[in-house]
């Protein structure tokens, strides 16, 4: 009996880890810096070790930082720029805990193909 229950609380927490990690956000559309509105601010939250156009970005802070760094994030509009699917769904999750609207978001290598 205390097997089965130790199962489900392990398998019930494995699954709610999986789901922060790997779900994406639903809601928030996909688009590139350019497509964007101007009162939006873009929060790049790629590693800094990561070559990368800094002229896109108004704001960069990766997302190992973000826990110890909100407080300088506005509390506006907010266009996030992340490395992968992985670093998006965290970083993504993590500010709207925080109370940060998020207009949108751009994984570096993906095109947006068929999204607005």
């Amino acid at each position: 009996m205390s097997t089965y229950l130790i199962l489900i609380v392990v398998g019930l927490l494995l699954s709610i880890m999986l789901y922060k990690r790997y779900f994406p956000v639903i809601g928030i559309p996909c688009k590139k810096v350019g497509q964007i509105m101007s009162n939006t601010v873009v929060l790049d939250i790629r590693e800094y070790n990561i070559d990368v156009n800094h002229n896109e970005s108004d704001l960069r802070i990766p997302f190992s930082y973000l826990k110890r760094f909100n407080q300088e994030i506005p509390n506006e509009k907010l266009h996030v720029i992340a490395n992968d699917h992985l670093e998006l769904n965290l970083g993504i999750r993590f500010l709207l805990s925080k109370g940060y609207h998020i207009a949108s978001y751009q994984i570096s290598n993906c095109p947006c193909r068929g999204k607005k």
